[in-house]
């Protein structure tokens, strides 16, 4: 087996607005393994400022991985700490092992019988760009929407949510906020009560991480259920994931393989989620189509119900061209179309 990478730069149609600042462009990794005239590709996607692994990190793994790739087969547990490269060489490999098709777990969803539910994704801006992103999802027949909340003027978010929720009920339409961290704790409660109001459905990650024991008392006393996210990260080990949600009891995880854990890592989250009724989502993390498509290949196979964080494929002028597709709030695998991976290879 011979391994090798490659670095691409993705190029996002309009800067994303989130919390943590502006996104014009991200820098992701193809893992490439070879055997007997097959190749499998995975995708390494971290995000600076809020992936555990550093570029020149992820690099270092990288190129250990091109020097032995058969060393990380038997020892799995050298990616543990590298979650982002995990995921990289987890579909990498599973995608060798299938043929080198990008077909790393054929299902009703990889025939094209079936999609996914998905929410839309509003991107943090100026109250009118975010009116136009919310007009443009509902015309396109989406029932949940996620908004990016914290930068904004907080009763504007507010009245962003109000505009919605004054044409449509929860019933209708499902509302969920992700505050990325950006509440104070000094707030956050008073802030989720006029959430709640609105029937917010959730709200990911409303205090910054790192801040258990307020953040436990929290999700014991919110009006409304908070989800989990960047709490997650670089929590690896199974029993300080147990010490985490034992403690602080969430509603929700939101899991994104490519930041907590690989899709292994994210299956002992799940296992140890549904063992305290807890419930979860999982969501992509502005990988390239490459690695959305394993994504959503892996989310196919939990017979998933909720709306899932699987819209982010559109966001980018050089994404790689994929069988992958939006039709209404529903993300599809079209088989009839393939992989051009041309430009990354």
């Amino acid at each position: 087996m011979k391994a090798r990478f490659k670095k691409y730069e993705l190029q996002f149609k309009r800067p994303a607005g989130t919390s943590r600042g502006v996104y014009t462009s991200r820098p992701v990794w193809f893992l490439f393994l070879e055997e007997n005239g097959i190749a499998g590709i995975g995708e390494c996607a971290p995000l600076a400022g809020l992936s555990k692994e550093t570029p020149r990190q992820v690099e270092n793994l990288l190129n250990d991985i091109v020097s032995n790739p058969q060393q990380f087969i038997k020892e799995p547990i050298l990616l543990e700490e590298a979650p982002s490269v995990r995921f990289a060489f987890e579909t990498a490999l599973l995608d060798l092992q299938n043929g080198g098709h990008q077909l790393l777990f054929p299902s009703d969803f990889t025939e094209g019988k079936a999609g996914i539910p998905i929410n839309g994704l509003i991107w943090m801006g100026k109250p009118e760009f975010m009116h136009a992103q919310i007009e443009e999802k509902l015309n396109a027949g989406y029932h949940c929407l996620k908004l990016k909340i914290g930068v904004l003027d907080f009763e504007k978010e507010l009245d962003l949510l109000r505009s919605i929720r004054s044409k449509f009920s929860k019933e209708e339409i499902i509302l969920r906020v992700d505050a990325n961290g950006a509440l104070s704790t000094e707030d956050a409660y008073s802030k989720l009560e006029k959430l709640a109001e609105l029937d917010i459905h959730s709200i990911e990650q409303p205090i910054a991480a790192r801040q258990r024991k307020k953040l436990a008392e929290l999700c014991n006393s919110s009006p409304i259920p908070i989800a989990l996210d960047e709490e997650l990260i670089g929590i690896n080990k199974l029993t300080e994931k147990k010490e985490l949600l034992d403690l602080v009891r969430p509603q929700f995880l939101v899991l994104k393989p490519s930041l907590h854990g690989g899709m292994a890592g994210c299956d002992e989250w799940i296992q140890l989620a549904e063992e305290r009724n807890m419930g979860w989502w999982i969501t992509s993390y502005l990988e390239s189509n490459v690695g959305l498509n394993a994504i959503a290949q892996w989310t196919y196979t939990k017979n998933v119900k909720m709306h899932q964080g699987l819209g982010t494929g559109q966001l980018f002028t050089n994404n790689v061209n994929s069988p992958l597709e939006i039709r209404g709030e529903q993300l599809w695998f079209d088989p009839n179309r393939n992989f051009k991976l041309s430009e990354i290879i």
